[in-house]
């Protein structure tokens, strides 16, 4: 069974792909001016994931996920940020550097934020469940470790977007720890998010089409480790020391259980 299914949408996945690594070492550099770029940055990202996710699937059906995974998780971060509510992830406030809001509510940077975490965290958990894919409760499985997945994606975004971007502010909370500012509860609500999500974008992003189901999408993979390489290269440089061990363990240890699965 073939490892890598490559299409027609390869070179323009490639080409995202590398414009996407130009502009975040641009991005990473201290001298630049970077308020720009890492917006562009989180853009390109966006782009290249859907371009990736539309290598398997249907249009219609990346475009139905993704309205569920941008509406879902901006919505969910706009009631975190109404003081009234501070749910599900406790009370933040949004930097005007993160970009104009949507409705007042949430910049517009954060739906596509959303869509890099969700869609490139599935990609891992297809990766590492390549083993047992044929098995009954794959669909349940698969989808409880992409929200584990796409929690260990925010413990390395958050050190990078709250302290070294400043994209978002954390208020203080009764919980007697926080994660550079984000509380467990942060956690808890982006595991039960992405749940939600996927209760809904599920339907859509299984391949009902002909052809090798178990095929590795090896860029959403390639992504979700980009952005984690980025998150610790920046904790680096603002000397979050605490974040870059963090991201090296995530990474090491998502990267043995996905060579598990690339190699089965």
């Amino acid at each position: 069974m073939a490892l890598f299914a490559f299409k027609k949408q390869d070179a323009l996945v490639m080409s995202l792909t590398l414009t996407t690594a130009f502009v975040a070492v641009a991005a990473a550099i201290p001298s630049l001016d970077s308020e720009k770029l890492d917006l562009v940055l989180i853009a390109l990202a966006a782009a290249t994931t859907l371009a990736a996710a539309c290598r398997q699937l249907p249009l219609q059906n990346i475009l139905i996920a993704t309205g569920f995974t941008a509406l879902i998780g901006g919505a969910a971060h706009g009631l975190s940020a109404n003081p009234d509510l501070a749910m599900p992830f406790g009370l933040l406030t949004f930097n005007s550097n993160f970009g104009p809001k949507i409705f007042s509510a949430v910049p517009w940077p954060m739906p596509l934020v959303w869509i890099i975490a969700l869609f490139n965290s599935r990609g891992v958990a297809r990766l590492i469940l390549r083993p047992w894919r044929k098995q009954k409760n794959y669909g349940y499985i698969l989808i409880g470790l992409t929200a584990l997945v796409a929690v260990g994606f925010d413990l390395a975004l958050e050190p990078f977007a709250a302290h070294v971007k400043h994209f978002w502010l954390w208020h203080p909370t009764k919980f007697p720890w926080a994660w550079h500012g984000a509380s467990p509860l942060n956690f808890l609500g982006w595991f039960c998010v992405v749940l939600l999500i996927l209760a809904f974008a599920s339907p859509s992003l299984i391949k009902k089409q002909p052809g090798n189901s178990g095929a590795v999408e090896m860029f959403s993979v390639t992504l979700w480790f980009g952005a984690v390489l980025l998150f610790a290269v920046s904790a680096a440089e603002a000397g979050l020391w605490s974040a870059v061990i963090v991201d090296a363990l995530l990474a090491g240890m998502t990267a043995v259980f996905c060579w598990r699965g690339a190699n089965w």
